[in-house]
């Protein structure tokens, strides 16, 4: 009769625990929807932007390896992906926020504990002299499991789908970590690349500025050319030469630089010898696309799992305005000597469940609903704005990319034609056929041309490098 009892008991308590395990489904979260995009659903286009390419790669299927060209630069960005420190924050980020998942997704499970005990008793008999005391020995094997919170309204899940998306997030907020790095190693190498040019641009000057003050101080001495001549050749002079110091300056701060983002000393192998007309990149980059294409960048997705996690934490502030139910367990042996602790008889169990609920909290859990509720909506504002932060940067992009060739091509013309006129008034002022202050103009025209196409020639190469980066490429 008793084993009878007993097995009805444990029946109701399966099934009592089998049906709040059914009700565990339950979730209090609000159904997740995706913002609309707060962007023209096309990148836009127009005189500043180049025609679109039908049937194009987009960036983000483009491996950086095969984007840059150059294999020195793609040594540099692997000595920076190995050793950048910013990136190593942002691995060690994704590591801590994987941990904290772990942790909370535990929480939905029982913890099962197994423990021994043995106790030793000496108490004196009662019943008079002379009677020797009494002795006990308990023995004790327990397995069970204390307060575990029967998941009833999805509170714990929430929280864990809270932490699994925060996971997601940092993992994102690390790719896109990732893609500034290869970015930030591009324009760096490009820069020192253009500031190498530069300086043997002004050294090149220098020397022809030189030579010019020293004809020009020799007609003086002859009587041909004034002083004032002179003097206009010495500034000219003087001004290449505090160019050459700014850019030996530049160089080496750009040595600086690169150091920093590759976290060691970068071999000479993997420097530049310079800007040149060669191009580091690719400039087959698509154009025309629709702005989905946002859609794939790493920051974009770290922001939208950031809204998700707001949106679960809603669920679990929900849940905490209903009752939370745990359930305490035991089950073991107890015996009075160590060779019978496991023998027929000893067995014992016990079941304890609780439910707690909350009727006076005083605002608590209501202020954990409205602070969740303006957590998710904050989100969406972060969301959106990182949707309408990549849609610039990518306009932005495009619209350089539309006209850069038509600038580096105008400022190459300009640049051939001051050269043959700086060439052509060298010769009349040595013939004695125009002034020296002729001369002393096509020079400086010709400089200035000189460092404009050098600028120029910079800014189609980072143009490049920031299109790949805002349409997602640098994960490949």
């Amino acid at each position: 009769m008793f084993g009878s009892v007993t097995s009805r008991c444990v029946s109701r308590a399966a099934l009592a625990l089998a049906g709040s395990l059914a009700l565990a489904s339950c979730d209090m979260a609000p159904r997740y929807v995706r913002p609309a995009m707060p962007v023209p659903p096309e990148l836009p286009q127009g005189p500043a932007y180049a025609p679109a390419e039908a049937g194009s790669t987009q960036t983000a299927d483009i491996a950086w390896r095969d984007f840059f060209a150059d294999d020195r630069l793609r040594k540099l960005i692997e000595l920076s992906l190995a050793n950048n420190r910013d990136l190593r924050i942002a691995v060690a980020n994704v590591a801590q926020a994987r941990a904290q998942y772990r942790v909370q997704r535990a929480g939905i499970l029982p913890t099962i504990d197994v423990g021994g005990s043995a106790s030793f008793d000496r108490t004196p008999n009662a019943t008079g002299k002379g009677t020797p005391a009494a002795r006990t020995d308990t023995y004790s094997v327990t397995a069970g499991v204390s307060a575990w919170e029967i998941d009833l309204f999805g509170r714990l899940r929430n929280l864990s789908k809270e932490a699994l998306e925060q996971y997601f997030a940092s993992a994102g907020n690390r790719d896109a970590a990732q893609v500034a790095l290869i970015a930030e190693d591009a324009n760096a190498w490009v820069t020192l690349a253009a500031d190498q040019d530069r300086l043997t641009l002004a050294r090149e000057t220098a020397q022809a500025f030189g030579e010019t003050l020293s004809i020009t101080r020799g007609r003086a001495l002859a009587g041909v050319a004034s002083d004032l001549d002179v003097q206009q050749a010495q500034t000219s002079y003087d001004q290449a030469r505090s160019d050459i110091a700014a850019e030996t300056t530049a160089v080496a701060q750009d040595r600086n630089a690169l150091d920093l983002l590759a976290g060691s000393t970068v071999p000479p192998d993997m420097l530049p010898a310079g800007l040149g007309t060669r191009e580091a990149t690719l400039s087959d980059l698509p154009a025309g696309l629709p702005s989905q294409v946002l859609l794939r960048r790493p920051d974009i997705q770290a922001a939208e799992h950031q809204l998700r996690a707001a949106n679960a934490s809603i669920g679990a502030a929900r849940a905490a305005f209903f009752p939370n139910i745990s359930l305490t367990a035991a089950a073991g042996t107890m015996s009075l000597g160590l060779s019978s602790l496991f023998g027929n008889g000893s067995g014992y169990w016990s079941v304890s469940p609780a439910a707690t609920i909350p009727i006076f909290d005083f605002g608590r859990n209501k202020g954990n609903l409205r602070y969740a509720e303006a957590t998710r909506d904050a989100m969406v504002a972060t969301y959106e704005k990182s949707v309408q932060t990549g849609f610039r940067e990518v306009a932005d992009a495009l619209a350089r990319r539309g006209t850069i060739g038509a600038q580096l091509e105008a400022q190459t013309s300009q640049r051939n034609a001051a050269a043959a006129a700086y060439r052509l008034a060298q010769a009349r002022y040595r013939e004695g056929v125009d002034p020296f202050l002729n001369t002393l103009d096509t020079e400086r025209v010709f400089y200035s041309a000189e460092q404009s196409l050098l600028a120029t020639r910079l800014e189609r190469q980072t143009n490049a490098i920031e299109l790949y980066r805002a349409l997602g490429g640098g994960l490949r």
